[in-house]
């Protein structure tokens, strides 16, 4: 007998943005859905998928990854990053350009695309990187298909140099041409320079001292410095991993008089304080750094009043030989900042829900809807209207689990600070373009399944 659907999922509650469907499901047919509703009003489907009363969100969207790729892929890969994104419920993934060579040229983000069509196993993007060197690269790499734009203005990992203060002008010209967004790697890199050399002379070598090595105020006064820029030209920008309340309150100030500028936090910034640093060592070691207390209660204060648009990860693996991990609380300057995060990142977030520091309506806004719609991807990606992408990820809301042994990831390198911690909640089931990628704990898709996002400016 014909069936008007190649997969229905019964018995679950739909959660979007505007609001929750108890007793609920979703038709897909050639990899789009085509009904959202009732389970006595679905079509017949050729598959059938038991949520076991568990909640269906709209696939949620990593919108900040390092998968590595090219060059670097004794890390991380895109088959690997995105068997973990599967495993972690993620469905659309965006990668950074900082790699070998860096994404910045039309040539090396075409390479960046094969690679991610020949492996991935959830859907995916990338940023192209401006640098002093490609400004009048820019309308080429739009043309083509980056999703946006990036600029370290401060030290990180691969050492991209950043342009002056008048490139990145000139530069927001251009892009605001594209119709697209620049966001920044947002630390004043004079200020951590000056810091490192100075802790490094002095014999301060702890992990603690990385941190604050990298004070707010450098965070802070690059935001600052990057929205009167934007205000100036009119582009678009994004504050990628805003660390602190100090550096959300200053995106607020922009929001306020104007200025197109958007941001995101992580989940480690959220859930730890500056304290993981003596307790977990290097192992913690990222930048910006995680903050104290007082940083990290006014950078919840900003997710409550949507102040902060997006949650992401900056998943960074590293090996274990450079984070150090057989001595973590060695010489922090021979360490290397970054940790996997794509696993853990449904799960700290669920937690917080089950606390009551958020709704899972708010939650699946600022990790599906809002990341799609900030970088053009919306509706495509981020909701569940019919039409679109059948991206959704079912999550069990209570159960109650410990990460007991990192290895358990699927990421190459898997250092992570997460190890150990306790969690409510979990992603059960994650579906890309109507085909279930991950499901009873395997993830079941094959790689190469996933395919490039086509974006609007």
């Amino acid at each position: 007998m014909a069936t008007d659907a190649d997969l229905v999922v019964k018995n679950c509650t739909v959660v979007t943005p505007a609001g929750r469907t108890p007793d609920a499901g979703v038709a897909v047919a050639d990899g789009t859905i085509v009904a959202v509703g009732r389970p006595d009003r679905l079509p017949d489907a050729d598959r059938t998928l038991d949520a076991d009363g568990n909640v269906l969100v709209p696939g949620i969207v990593d919108c900040h990854i390092h998968n590595r790729e090219p060059g670097l892929e004794y890390k991380e890969d895109w088959e690997s990053a995105t068997r973990a994104a599967a495993a972690g419920g993620v469905t659309t993934v965006v990668g950074m350009p900082n790699t070998d060579p860096v994404i910045d040229r039309p040539e090396h983000l075409e390479l960046k695309f094969e690679r991610g069509e020949a492996g991935a196993h959830v859907d995916f993007q990338s940023y192209v990187v401006v640098t002093s060197e490609n400004l009048d690269l820019i309308p080429d790499l739009d043309e083509a298909g980056a999703l946006g734009y990036k600029i370290f203005l401060g030290s990180t990992v691969g050492d991209v140099p950043p342009p002056t203060d008048g490139e990145i002008l000139e530069a927001m010209g251009k892009i605001r041409g594209t119709g697209k967004r620049l966001g920044f790697h947002e630390e004043n890199g004079e200020i951590i320079d000056h810091y490192e050399r100075q802790y490094r002379e002095e014999g301060r070598n702890e992990p603690i001292d990385h941190a604050h090595s990298r004070p707010v105020v450098a965070e802070r006064e690059a935001i600052e410095r990057m929205i009167t820029f934007a205000e100036e030209t009119g582009a678009k920008v994004h504050m990628y991993h805003v660390s602190s309340g100090s550096g959300a309150e200053a995106v607020a100030r922009g929001k306020d008089r104007g200025v197109d500028v958007t941001a995101e936090t992580t989940p480690h910034y959220l859930w730890f304080t500056e304290e993981v640093m003596r307790e977990k060592g290097n192992v913690a070691r990222i930048q910006p750094p995680i903050r104290d207390e007082h940083e990290q209660a006014r950078l919840w204060d900003a997710v409550e009043d949507g102040v902060i648009d997006c949650i992401a990860t900056d998943h960074a693996p590293h090996t274990d030989e450079e984070k150090l991990v057989d001595d973590p609380f060695g010489n922090t300057w021979d360490a290397i900042s970054g940790f996997v995060g794509l696993e853990t990142e449904v799960p700290v977030m669920l937690s917080f829900v089950a606390k009551g520091r958020l709704s899972m309506e708010e939650w699946v806004y600022r990790h599906s809807t809002r990341p799609a719609q900030v970088w053009g991807m919306y509706p495509q990606k981020g909701s569940l209207q019919v039409g679109t992408d059948a991206d959704f990820t079912i999550v069990d809301p209570d159960r109650e689990w410990t990460l007991e042994d990192r290895h358990d990831l699927h990421s190459k390198s898997t250092v992570t600070p997460f190890e150990g911690e306790s969690f409510t909640g979990a992603a059960t089931a994650t579906v890309v373009r109507g085909e279930v990628v991950f499901e009873d704990g395997e993830v079941v898709g094959e790689s190469g399944y996933g395919t490039r996002v086509d974006v609007d400016s």
